[in-house]
């Protein structure tokens, strides 16, 4: 089986993903169908059929976190240093058009946040800049177009 990357923090809040959907999601909607066919007929029951498919999505959701979480890799990213872009690294880019910088860290595919600046390894952006260092500067093809970015900084934090 192939490992799954994940950062520390990534590890962690999968497991309590998996805490929460076990102990909490898993019960409640348990107790929604219970709820659901004591209403009769169940062929026409729209809250027994929602309660259903609530249950299928938590139950495949449980089935992937416990896969992943069996075949995690987590990596401990303070521990690492240099100015190369690695898994893990957090990385200020400037755009050398408007200069505008922005800060991405490279981590797994399961703990990837756009908003929280949290790039999948295998973003576009992600494979561009692995493998280069601070000063390097790289093209990254995206659905936007060719864009040019210089790298400021890499940090392990």
């Amino acid at each position: 089986m192939e490992k799954v990357p994940l950062t520390q923090a990534g590890f962690i809040t999968l497991e309590a993903e998996l805490k929460h959907l076990k102990d909490i999601e898993r019960p409640a909607v348990i107790q929604a169908i219970s709820e659901a066919r004591e209403h009769g007929d169940l062929s026409e029951n729209a809250e027994y059929s929602a309660a259903r498919e609530k249950q299928s999505f938590i139950e495949g959701r449980i089935q992937e976190l416990e896969g992943v979480i069996s075949r995690a890799e987590v990596i401990n990213v303070a521990a690492m240093t240099g100015v190369i872009v690695r898994f893990g690294a957090t990385v200020t880019l400037a755009d050398t058009d408007t200069d505008d910088e922005t800060v991405w860290q490279i981590v797994g595919d399961y703990e990837s946040d756009y908003k929280n600046h949290k790039i999948a390894m295998n973003s576009p952006i992600a494979r561009a800049i692995i493998g280069k260092e601070q000063g390097d500067t790289i093209e990254v093809h995206s659905p936007g177009g060719v864009r040019e970015y210089e790298i400021v900084k890499v940090a392990y934090i």
